[in-house]
C-alpha cells in the first residue's frame, strides 16, 4: 500500500518541498529501503523510526518497505524526516487513516521512545507550507513556536508520534499555536544589559558610534589595549532601535536554518543580533557554506551587528570575503549540492590596535615594534576593505583621572532616543523604497538626498585630493554627512556635517599610508 507525506529540506535558509513516499507489502526480505539521496542522519532515521513505532504501541512493517524522498536530485540531510517517515509507514500499513496526511506539511525528529525533538528551519518550513497552500503544519512544540510567526498558517504542536497519529486519525483535537504567545515576540523589559553610562571618557568615540548606528554605517575603532573598544562595541545593541516585524522574521529564519533556535532556553528576544566571532574563525565559518551551504556568522548578524575584535589577526582570506556582503547586503555560495544566496545586511564594527604590541608612544609607553613590523601589521587590512568601512575613529588611552571619575556618561536610553529619531527621518525619506537607512542608499538616492552647494562640493573635492581617497569613499562621506544632518534635524547637509564626515575618513590614511 502506498502513502504520501509532504515535508521539506533546508538548503541555505530556504525550505524545498520533499515528498515522502512509503510503499509496503513488497516481496522480499522484511526490511526498510531508503532512497532519494539521503545523508547519514537521514539513513539513520530507519532505526529511530522502528524503535519509536514499537515504543509508541504500533507495529513495525512486516514486509519489505521502500521509502522514497523525492525529488531524487535534491540531497536530504538532518533528522527532520523521522516523523513524516513514521506517519507514512503507519498509513501504508493500515494502522492509521492516511486521508488527511496530504493536507499538512510535517517535520520532526523522533527519539527512540517516540517523543518528538525540535528541528531546524521551522520558520522556513512554515513559509513553504504557506506557499504550497497547505491546511496547516505539524511539528514539535519548540519548532511550532517559531513556525507560528507566519501569518494565516495553523501550526499544530505535537509532543509524540502517538499524538500526531491520533490527531490525523481524528481521535484527539489539537489547537494551533497562538502567534501572539510566541516567546520569540517577547520584548526585553528594560536595559538590564551593558549600558553606555558605564563608559568613561571617549567622547569622540561615543559620538562616532552614535553616528554609525543612526545610519547603519560600518565602523573601525583604532586604539591601544584597555581604551574601551570592546566595551563600546558590546553596548552598541543597547542603542539600536528594535527591529520591525519583517526584519525580525528574517533574523529568526536565518537563526532557525542554522539550528540556533532549537534550544528553547536560548531563544533570543525581539531584538537585533550581535555576533562576535573569534579571529581564528575559518572562511566557511564567517561566510557560510559547507557541503550543503548554510549561513555563517555574517548571515547570523543580518539586521544586526558583526563585531570583529583584533581585526588584523583575522586571516586575510576571511577578511576579503567580506567585500561582497558589505557592498551588496547578501552573499552567494556555490557548492556541488547547489548555489544559495544568503542575506547578510549587517553593520560591521571592528577594533584593532595601532601597532602589533598595541602602543604608539602617545600613551606614555613606547612601542617595541619596528616600522617594518608596524607596516606588515597594518597591511593585513586591504585598501578595498578599508574603503567599505565608513567611519575610522581613534580610541585614545584613558587617563587616570578619567578612570577615577565617578560621574557616569550619558546612558543608552538617551542615545537611543536620538538614534531612533534619525532613523525615523530616514524611514520617511525612503518610504516606498527598499532602502532602510542612509548606508544603503543607491547612487540615485545619494544624488537626491545628499546634494551639496558649490562651495561644499569644492571643499569635498579638496579633501578627496589631499587624502587620496577613492570614489567609493566619496559616496560614503556623503552618506555619513546625511546621517549627521539627520541627527541635527537638518533638511540639508551643512559645512559642519560634511567636515565631521571627512574627519572620520582621515584617520585611516594617516595610519595606513
Amino acid at each position: 500500500m502506498l502513502s504520501l507525506v509532504h515535508s521539506g529540506s533546508i538548503l541555505g535558509i530556504e525550505a524545498h518541498p520533499v515528498r515522502v513516499e512509503v510503499n509496503t507489502g513488497e516481496a522480499g526480505d522484511p526490511r526498510l529501503v531508503l532512497v532519494g539521496l539521503p545523508d547519514t542522519a537521514v539513513r539513520e532515521s530507519q532505526d529511530r523510526v522502528v524503535s519509536a513505532l514499537g515504543n509508541s504501541g504500533f507495529r513495525p512493517p512486516q514486509t519489505r518497505t521502500t521509502i522514497n524522498l523525492a525529488p531524487g536530485h535534491l540531497k536530504k540531510e538532518g533528522p527532520s524526516f523521522d516523523l513524516p517517515i513514521a506517519l507514512g509507514i503507519l498509513a501504508s500499513t493500515g494502522q492509521m487513516n492516511g486521508d488527511r496526511l496530504g493536507a499538512y506539511l510535517i517535520a520532526g525528529e523522533l527519539s527512540l521512545s517516540g517523543d518528538l525533538l525540535p528541528v531546524r528551519g521551522g520558520l522556513s518550513h512554515a513559509l513553504l507550507a504557506q506557499a504550497e497552500q497547505r491546511d496547516g503544519m505539524i511539528v514539535p512544540l519548540a519548532t511550532a513556536e517559531e513556525a507560528a510567526l507566519v501569518e494565516d498558517l495553523p501550526v499544530y504542536p505535537v509532543r509524540s508520534l502517538r499524538e500526531a497519529a491520533d490527531f490525523l486519525d481524528g481521535r484527539i483535537p489539537l489547537d494551533p499555536v497562538d502567534p501572539a504567545a510566541s516567546p520569540f515576540l517577547r520584548v526585553p523589559s528594560g536595559p538590564d544589559g551593558p549600558d553606555f553610562a558605564e563608559i568613561k571618557g571617549q567622547r569622540a568615540l561615543r559620538r562616532a558610534v552614535e553616528v554609525a548606528v543612526s545610519g547603519s554605517h560600518n565602523l573601525l575603532m583604532i586604539g591601544p589595549p584597555g581604551s574601551g573598544k570592546s566595551m563600546v562595541a558590546k553596548r552598541i545593541p543597547s542603542i539600536m532601535p528594535p527591529p520591525i516585524l519583517e526584519e525580525f522574521l528574517e533574523i529568526v529564519r536565518i537563526q532557525s536554518a542554522a539550528g540556533t533556535t532549537r534550544d528553547r532556553d536560548s531563544q533570543a528576544a525581539f531584538q537585533r543580533p550581535f555576533r562576535a566571532p573569534h579571529h581564528t574563525i575559518s572562511d566557511v565559518g564567517l561566510l557560510g557554506g559547507g557541503t550543503l551551504p548554510g549561513p555563517g556568522e555574517i548571515s547570523l548578524a543580518h539586521n544586526g551587528v558583526l563585531f570583529l575584535d583584533e581585526l588584523p589577526e583575522f586571516k586575510r582570506s576571511a577578511l576579503e570575503v567580506l567585500r561582497q556582503p558589505l557592498e551588496d547586503g547578501q552573499v552567494t555560495i556555490s557548492r556541488s549540492a547547489g548555489k544559495v544566496t544568503l542575506p547578510s545586511a549587517f553593520m560591521l564594527v571592528a577594533a584593532m590596535n595601532p601597532t602589533p604590541d598595541g602602543y604608539t608612544g602617545a600613551e606614555g609607553r613606547e612601542t617595541r615594534s619596528t616600522p617594518a613590523q608596524i607596516q606588515r601589521y597594518r597591511s593585513r587590512i586591504s585598501g578595498p576593505l578599508l574603503d567599505r568601512i565608513d567611519l575610522h575613529v581613534e580610541a585614545p588611552a584613558l587617563t587616570i583621572e578619567e578612570l577615577r571619575t565617578e560621574s557616569p556618561g550619558e546612558d543608552s536610553a538617551g542615545i537611543r532616543a536620538r538614534v531612533e529619531s534619525a532613523r525615523n527621518r530616514q524611514r520617511e525619506r525612503f518610504r516606498g523604497s527598499p532602502t532602510a537607512h542612509n548606508a544603503g542608499m543607491s547612487p540615485r538616492e545619494i544624488r537626491e538626498s545628499c546634494a551639496l552647494p558649490d562651495e561644499l562640493g569644492q571643499l569635498l573635492q579638496n579633501a578627496m585630493e589631499e587624502l587620496s581617497l577613492s570614489a567609493r569613499a566619496y559616496d560614503r562621506i556623503l552618506k555619513v554627512s546625511r546621517t549627521i544632518a539627520d541627527l541635527a534635524e537638518s533638511e540639508t547637509i551643512g559645512a559642519a556635517h560634511l567636515l565631521e564626515a571627512i574627519q572620520y575618513r582621515s584617520l585611516d590614511r594617516d595610519l595606513f599610508a
